[in-house]
């Protein structure tokens, strides 16, 4: 049985992924002992980097695979050996109109920006408006981000530091649809806006929930500009980063232990029972932080009744390619168009049917999707002998399809879909993809496809649901049960310090960073 370093532990954290990473490494600079214990036989959850195909030296982000919502903050107060790069384009929308392929670049400078809505649209009013929807959004989150890795402000103080009743109103009161369809007149650009509200979200634009403009708020945050970054070195770059400085501060990291069970009163230690591949044992932390999802936590608690139901809602693809592929827009460079977001059938009205075909039960007839190419922003994820051949990795992220579809035959429903939306990404190239797909040593084909259930058995994500369930509002919507770091438990020396944490969701260290907050006083 393992052998720890202490009897009684001043923190255990639940969950060795970035956050619970984070956590440790504040927690340990700061000289608490602390232990990671992991249920995996390696640290990083959902932020990794892995070999996908076998023999071939392509080192894939294999989950999550961009940075936006990280605060810089983080990467200096614990001296982390990581960074991202910029993208040149922010995206590009290909579409056939009058029988021609054209498409919508954003990025490369504003004249050629401006210069595709105008080929695209016919005028330069969906550019002004675009250039002032995107202004106000900018000038939010000058003043929103910041505040992600400060105690929670309750919603009139979010208000108030905002100081644009405009943006309040479409952001925060109103479906994300109604401001999009008041700014924007053209179908494509209308459904490139609203792709930010749906990642990992399953929502239809005028959802009276508003959880789809809670994932939008996220996605146009980030840093503070809301742009997503390309990790350098793949995404278990930042977990590798994470780990040492945890390490080098002292916390102890034992992988291959999954917890089993939480035992406290809320006021003396708690035990925390884990299982190996050799028994069960049992370990002591005056705190616990667990970084897996809130229904997790419960379970872990012994919780009994029905846990609130969470369901992702995406497909994630993975590809190695020979090349990249030709397109049928000659007007643009691939490696343009690729560098970028570039979306698939995600028109506005495409969007909407998706999601109501898939709320009905049916997979999208016409799925939607993005693709992004990290070896064009970073190569250095790709063998010295792939690059000097001109491989390039694809990453495909699937809207619209929600848990609920692969229940009956998942494996099946993943063929059909995955069938589907490369037909629909096809539509817009010169060949096939699957002609430029790489092969692996055993001769097939490099690529593989993750539906919810598949993110669930593999990582434990409740349901597949990427943020561990839907996005919380950056304020405080109950001071007593949140606390003022978003992180409470009605257990006082239980912490919450995973996605499903106030502010929690995307690769961004909050949840951990806050979580440590809490235990230090701050």
């Amino acid at each position: 049985m393992t052998s720890f370093g202490h009897d009684v532990y001043d923190d255990v954290i639940v969950g060795g992924g970035h956050n619970g990473l984070v956590a440790a490494a504040y927690l340990a600079r700061a000289g608490r002992s602390v232990l990671v214990l992991e249920r995996l036989g390696n640290t990083g959850g959902a932020a990794i980097s892995t070999r996908p195909f076998a023999g071939v030296d392509a080192r894939l982000s294999r989950y999550s695979y961009l940075v936006s919502l990280l605060p810089a903050k983080i990467v200096r107060d614990l001296g982390l050996e990581f960074a991202v790069r910029k993208r040149t384009v922010s995206s590009y929308t290909p579409v056939e109109r009058d029988g021609r392929a054209g498409g919508l670049l954003v990025g490369g400078g504003e004249s050629r920006t401006r210069e595709s809505f105008a080929r695209l649209t016919g005028s330069e009013r969906e550019y002004e408006s675009w250039r002032a929807f995107y202004g106000r959004t900018g000038r939010l989150a000058e003043k929103v981000f910041p505040t992600l890795t400060e105690p929670l402000p309750t919603r009139a103080e979010l208000r108030a530091r905002i100081d644009d009743e405009t943006a309040w109103r479409m952001l925060f009161e109103e479906p994300l649809g109604r401001a999009v369809e008041e700014h924007f007149a053209d179908d494509l650009v209308r459904g490139v806006v609203l792709t930010d509200a749906l990642i990992g979200t399953f929502a239809d634009a005028h959802d009276a929930s508003l959880v789809q403009n809670r994932c939008f708020l996220y996605h146009v945050i980030g840093g503070g500009t809301g742009d997503w970054d390309v990790p350098v070195g793949g995404m278990g770059a930042l977990t590798d980063a994470l780990a040492t400085a945890a390490r080098a501060a002292g916390a102890e990291i034992a992988t291959g232990h999954e917890v089993l069970r939480i035992e406290t009163d809320g006021r003396a230690p708690a035990e925390v029972t884990f299982r190996t591949a050799t028994g069960e044992g049992r370990v002591v932390g005056r705190t616990v932080l667990v970084n897996a999802s809130p229904r997790t936590l419960g379970e872990l608690l012994g919780e009994t009744g029905p846990a609130a139901p969470v369901e992702g809602a995406q497909l994630k693809v993975n590809m190695l390619l020979r090349r990249l592929p030709r397109l049928r827009d000659t007007s643009v460079d691939p490696r343009e168009a690729f560098g970028g977001t570039f979306h698939v059938a995600e028109g506005y009205a495409e969007l909407a049917r998706a999601y109501a075909e898939a709320a009905t039960g049916e997979l999208p007839s016409v799925p939607p999707s993005e693709i992004y190419c990290h070896s064009l922003t970073d190569p250095t994820i790709l063998g010295p002998e792939l690059v000097a051949q001109g491989y390039q990795t694809l990453t495909l992220f699937g809207l619209h399809t929600p848990a609920r579809l692969f229940g009956h035959d998942n494996q099946g429903a993943r063929e059909v879909l995955l069938t589907g939306t490369l037909a629909q990404l096809d539509a817009h190239l010169a060949e096939p993809i699957t002609d430029c797909l790489a092969f692996d040593a055993d001769g097939r084909p490099c690529i593989e496809a993750k539906t919810p259930l598949d993110l669930e058995r593999e990582l434990q994500l409740p349901g597949g649901h990427i943020f561990h369930r839907d996005l919380s509002w950056p304020y405080a919507q109950d001071q007593g049960a949140a606390g003022r770091w978003g992180v409470g438990t009605p257990y006082a020396n239980v912490l919450l310090c995973g996605a499903g944490a106030v502010r929690g969701g995307g690769v961004s260290g909050v949840p951990g960073h806050n979580a440590a907050m809490a235990v230090l006083g701050h």
